[in-house]
């Protein structure tokens, strides 16, 4: 054993122990329920860990699925799928009004082989690669198979079943004509009744030979009264499913030594980019998770995964993303009144119940860093008259000491956020920043970005004045003036290149009154916890130098998501919720990696800066073909002795091939 494979092994144990320590579970590799397979897909082979029971969302441009399955204890399979149809509108049109329908039925109870039902079904392995996909044994004659999925441009999801013989002898199958539907209550409907069909393809009669197989499939649409039922061709569906998964999957690659960080990085991109929904305000990136579809956030959509998008080069999602800040723009008025935190009901509605939630702040940082990163002028003038509305808005809801007030947070009163909190001034602060180098990409005004600059300094003092404090004996910040806890959100400021507390906040971040065995706590001793909080955190340590730290935090964190019990995807929130897969906080995902890892931070349409953080026991990480800045890149960080050899490469083209020091700053030119 070499030596440095000796210190990783060692390095990696003490982490173990120390993880163990401070959520007070015990934690070994034997306990993943899924393994990652040689094709980039993880499997569940069956083995005396049931029952077991787990969740996923799958989505497409016109409907979303939430298929929760299982397995019993006697081997058998069980699935309920929820669908819902974003654009099958219901009443009252509000945030939660897709019409969604949740439907229980197997196709193989329908089913006859030998003019008798299938029975002693026992499951062998689960798969997901963007399908789920289960394989069973009836016996020792027939190897039954399914594979779930929604189609990615229909109003529909579908279901391909396999039967195949493995009995040596000819076996009978009957697959019966069926085809149900389902009529809505007109009374209920924004127009009126809608239809749901549930159709069966392929039936009929079928003499199967040894080692034969059939295939049959059932196709769940929904349509309005004056539509047709879409035609469908399920292989087809699945192949155009499999390709979009595909092509997220080639682009923005990450390559590290560590296989889990590298899947998990690689399944978030799906659910991140899979969630957006064709609406007649157009494309709108949807959070999911049963109830908020064809609506946008100023979190989720403008904060979270609007930055992220341009690095990923999907053009459907800079689609959405540059939708999703025109809508916002559409509120923005002389009187300088809180733009509402969500429109809704495909751009018809808004949503504004827990006041000003510090959206102003989320809109600007979103929109500014989205604009950098995506390198293109026209949309950067678009944008432009609202990130300087919103730093306007935030300017004017300055309080006497500096700081930025609001009625809530994004968290929306479930936690106390007080009348200022550290969220909203923090992103102010990094949204003043990118105004700045925005503003010199588009020739504005030298006096006016000079002016942002002088007030994004004034707001960092009066940020680390504020809330700066010694809380439950760590240096670190209160949340809100009267708060005297830990909460998980004090990582904020790392994440925004305000890093003059970092010791005493990332000791906080990782203390046994924050880290759990699902990553931070909310709020110190309570049992509540949000992954979009974890992983800022993750990055903002990261972005602040503590690699070795972060990376035992992080690849525990990702091996849970990705391969303990409910995987594959972060999730939002537990208890609320019951950890659903919302879909941008997987754009949170990667961002621990692109902006935390590689630290990459645009400073131009068409330049950035990054300071790498290549662990001690990784000779090399690779992040290849970035699509930011209009460009289609590569950045490799290797070990060269006590240093770091950084190669940018813009296609065959080397842009950066130079030798640093752990903890430099590299300008980049494109």
């Amino acid at each position: 054993m070499n030596s440095s494979f000796k210190k990783k092994r060692i390095h990696s144990l003490f982490a173990v122990i120390a993880l163990c320590f401070i959520t007070g579970k015990s934690f070994s590799q034997e306990d993943n329920r899924w393994q990652i397979n040689p094709d980039g897909s993880i499997s569940w082979q069956i083995n005396n860990t049931i029952p077991h029971d787990d969740h996923i969302e799958m989505s497409g441009k016109k409907i979303s699925c939430i298929l929760r399955y299982g397995v019993a204890t006697d081997g058998s399979f069980h699935a309920t799928r929820s669908l819902v149809w974003p654009m099958l509108r219901t009443i009252p049109n509000n945030t939660h009004a897709s019409l969604t329908r949740q439907f229980a039925q197997d196709a193989f109870d329908l089913v006859t082989v030998n003019y008798k039902p299938i029975v002693a079904e026992k499951v062998v392995s689960i798969t997901l690669n963007g399908t789920l996909l289960v394989k069973s044994k009836a016996g020792n004659t027939l190897e039954l198979t399914r594979q779930y999925f929604p189609s990615t441009t229909l109003s529909g999801y579908c279901e391909i079943y396999t039967i195949k013989n493995t009995s040596g002898k000819t076996c009978a199958v009957e697959i019966p004509k069926s085809n149900a539907i389902y009529t809505s209550d007109p009374a209920k409907g924004t127009e009126g009744s809608y239809a749901l069909h549930v159709d069966l393809f392929n039936e009929g009669n079928f003499n199967l030979q040894a080692n034969d197989a059939i295939s049959f499939s059932v196709f769940y649409s929904g349509v309005k009264a004056n539509e047709q039922v879409p035609s469908v061709n399920t292989d087809e569906e699945k192949n155009k499913r499999l390709k979009l998964i595909h092509d997220v999957w080639d682009k923005l690659v990450l390559e590290t030594p560590d296989p889990v960080l590298n899947t998990e990085f690689a399944f978030a991109k799906i659910r991140a980019s899979e969630s957006i929904f064709e609406t007649k305000g157009g494309p709108m990136h949807g959070p999911g998770g049963e109830a908020y579809y064809a609506a946008i956030w100023a979190n989720d959509q403008a904060e979270y995964i609007g930055p992220f998008f341009p690095y990923l080069g999907y053009d459907y999602g800079n689609h959405a993303s540059l939708n999703a800040y025109l809508q916002f723009a559409r509120f923005i008025n002389k009187e300088y009144k809180p733009i509402p935190s969500s429109i809704v009901a495909e751009g018809t509605d808004v949503w504004d119940g827990a006041g000003d939630r510090g959206d102003g702040a989320m809109i600007a940082y979103g929109a500014a860093r989205y604009v950098l990163s995506r390198g293109n002028a026209n949309e950067a003038k678009q944008l432009w008259p609202l990130i300087e509305w919103c730093l306007e808005y935030c300017h004017r809801k300055l309080n006497a000491e500096g700081v930025v007030t609001s009625d809530s947070d994004e968290l929306e009163g479930r936690f106390p956020a007080g009348n200022a909190n550290l969220n909203t001034s923090s992103l102010y602060y990094d949204a003043l920043n990118s105004a700045v180098y925005l503003g010199q990409a588009l020739g504005k005004d030298a006096s006016q970005l000079k002016t942002y600059k002088a007030q994004a300094e004034k707001l960092k003092i009066a940020i680390s004045n504020y809330f700066g404090s010694k809380v439950e004996g760590f240096e670190t910040y209160k949340y809100y003036k009267e708060n005297d806890i830990l909460r998980a959100w004090i990582c904020t400021p790392l994440t925004m290149g305000i890093y003059n507390r970092k010791e005493g906040t990332i000791a906080a971040l990782f203390s046994q009154r924050l880290w759990t065995q699902d990553g931070l706590a909310s709020a110190a001793g309570d049992k509540t916890f949000w992954d979009r909080s974890t992983l800022y955190a993750l990055r903002g340590v990261l972005a602040a130098g503590e690699t070795d730290k972060a990376l035992d935090f992080l690849h525990y964190y990702s091996n849970r998501r990705l391969l303990g019990d409910h995987v594959p995807y972060p999730v939002e929130a537990f208890p609320e919720g019951n950890q659903r897969h919302l879909s941008a906080e997987s754009g949170l995902y990667c961002r621990v990696f692109t902006e935390g890892l590689f630290g990459i931070r645009p400073t131009g349409l068409h330049s950035f800066s990054f300071t790498p953080r290549l662990p001690r026991s990784w000779p090399v990480m690779k992040l290849r073909h970035i699509h930011a800045f209009e460009h289609d890149f590569d950045i490799t960080v290797e070990r060269a002795n006590q240093k770091l050899k950084i190669t940018v490469s813009d296609g065959k083209k080397v842009v950066i091939n130079k030798v640093i020091k752990d903890g430099d700053e590299v300008n980049v030119n494109l």
